[in-house]
């Protein structure tokens, strides 16, 4: 099995990373500054025959051909976040890829716990500190040869940790994004569960296709009954009279951003409540925003042409991501916990 696929040289690394930034020529929920410690980061990766976690350099991360994970989409991921040298919500995000691993037939073969630090291992390994966004990626593992049955797996699980430095962007934050709805549907969970974080990602990718050709910058997609859902990467919601509406979660995933802040909300007096409602809704809403792990909250200016209330950020919403980033602050700043290795000190 030495036909592989490989990040390539270092300066490859850095040439990909410079072309990246030539062609974000449109604003995203996604949005971070350039870093060019990324193009030296080390990376975690358990790949068979090896039952051990290894740290390499990434022009050296390598994953088979045969890999399940490349052949098949077949696999779960997260992203999480590092700050203060802590990783934000890690409970919650190792019950949400634990949760899919477990309904897919798959079993990791690592504690969360034992993943949590290894995680941390990598992270500290290259100094990491603030504003980190982490790529937690496991597939079924390795294939004999290109076939879809899991019982021809070979050895453990593949798991591969990929830790960026990308601070979201305050521009966006303040200024919003643009969506468009597409006919591409969130799907039932007897086709295929949308709570699951899944490496098969086709019914997004191609809806946020669909919205890049028409002009803007994500999508807008409705259930199999009309009702709104979600967006392509990120968990949407209106405000309509000051009061906040978020679709039920029955053809989303299930984002962990998007329960704190209806968690927020609630805690800050803040009306909420989660319902169907159609695109009609939407146009006449009073505010719109997304939520992510990665960027928080970011205003949604306009939805298929109509400018969203004053097509500028609206009060609730302000008020929201300041909540979200003390509450935040305050949430990082409690350490890593019990059990966890103590965070390098600071230079």
């Amino acid at each position: 099995f030495e036909a592989s696929l490989s990040t390539g040289t270092c300066n490859a690394a850095e040439s990909l990373l410079t072309t990246h930034s030539l062609i974000r020529t449109m604003p995203s929920s996604h949005d971070y500054a350039d870093c060019e410690e990324n193009a030296n980061i080390l990376i975690s990766m358990r790949v068979h025959p090896d039952n051990e976690f290894k740290l390499v350099h990434r022009q050296d991360a390598k994953i088979s051909v045969f890999d399940s994970g490349f052949m098949l989409g077949d696999g779960v991921w997260e992203g999480i976040r590092l700050h203060n040298s802590v990783l934000f919500d890690i409970n919650e995000h190792m019950d949400r890829i634990y949760e899919g691993a477990k309904s897919l037939d798959m079993d990791l073969a690592i504690s969360r716990e034992d993943l949590i630090r290894e995680i941390y291992r990598c992270t500290d390994a290259n100094k990491q500190r603030d504003f980190i966004h982490i790529r937690l990626m496991v597939t079924r593992g390795l294939k004999p040869t290109p076939y879809q049955a899991p019982k021809t797996t070979i050895g453990n699980p593949t798991i591969v940790i990929i830790p960026e430095k990308k601070e979201s962007s305050e521009a966006t934050k303040a200024t919003g994004i643009r969506l468009f709805t597409v006919h591409v549907r969130r799907g039932r969970p007897d086709v295929q569960d949308p709570a699951w974080n899944s490496h098969s990602k086709l019914n997004c990718i191609s809806a946020c296709i669909q919205a890049n050709k028409a002009g803007a910058d994500e999508a807008l997609m409705l259930d199999p009954q009309g009702f709104v859902a979600t967006c392509n990467s990120t968990n949407f919601f209106i405000v309509r009279k000051g009061e906040v509406w978020a679709p039920t979660t029955k053809y989303q995933l299930h984002g962990i951003t998007r329960q704190n802040v209806l968690n927020l909300c609630r805690e800050h007096g803040i009306p909420c409540r989660e319902l169907d409602f159609p695109l009609t809704k939407v146009y006449s809403a009073d505010e719109a925003f997304v939520t992510g792990t990665m960027a928080g909250q970011i205003p949604v200016k306009e939805v298929d042409g109509r400018t969203i209330g004053s097509g500028e950020r609206g009060p609730v919403t302000l008020r929201l991501q300041q909540i979200y980033k003390d509450w935040f602050q305050d949430k990082v700043a409690h350490g890593r916990g019990e059990g966890m290795p103590p965070p390098p000190a600071v230079e």
